[in-house]
Parts: C-alpha cells; structure tokens; sequence
C-alpha cells in the first residue's frame, strides 16, 4: 500500500475558500478506480507553521499512484490548485 500525502497552503486563506478548495479535492472521491482511500482534512490550529489542507490518499502500489497523476479527474484539480495553492509538500510512503 502507497500513502500519498500532500499539504496545501493557500494564497487566500479565508474559510469559505478554503472549504471550497477542499470539496475540489473530496470530488474526486469514486471517480478515479486507483484511489482506494482519500481523506481531505482542513486546520484547525492556524499556527505560523500550519498549511491549510491536508490530502491524504491510498493507492495499492506504486503503479496505481502513477496512473493516478495523470488521470484526466485528477489533471482537473491540479490545474485548479495551481491557481490557488500558494505552497504544498508532499510525503510518499510505503506501509
């Protein structure tokens, strides 16, 4: 199993955009057959340090995440996050 876990922050940090960022990410949920787990979580802390989302998601190996980056669902929402994403940082493990 592969996690793929990406932090967002945002150029407008605001709640309601941050929420509307958020569902652009749960929408992908059942429409892309690798992606066995996702789970978008927003702060709560709001430290100095904090990104403003987190996406969490599961693929069963290497191979599915690959098929899962260019997917044409999730080619959407990378081109949405690039709009509105100020910085992000990604972790990759295998469990």
């Amino acid at each position: 199993m592969i996690t793929h876990i990406v932090f967002f922050k945002l150029k407008d940090g605001s709640p309601e955009n941050v929420e509307k960022t958020a569902q652009v990410l749960r929408n992908m949920e059942g429409k892309i057959d690798v992606l066995k787990y996702i789970e978008v979580g927003i702060d709560v802390l709001h430290s100095e340090r904090s990104y403003h989302i987190a996406l969490i998601t599961k693929f069963d190996s290497l191979d599915a995440l690959n098929v899962y980056q260019v997917h044409p669902e999730h080619q959407k929402v990378i081109e949405y996050m690039t709009q509105v994403r100020e910085a992000s940082a990604s972790v990759d493990f295998e469990s």
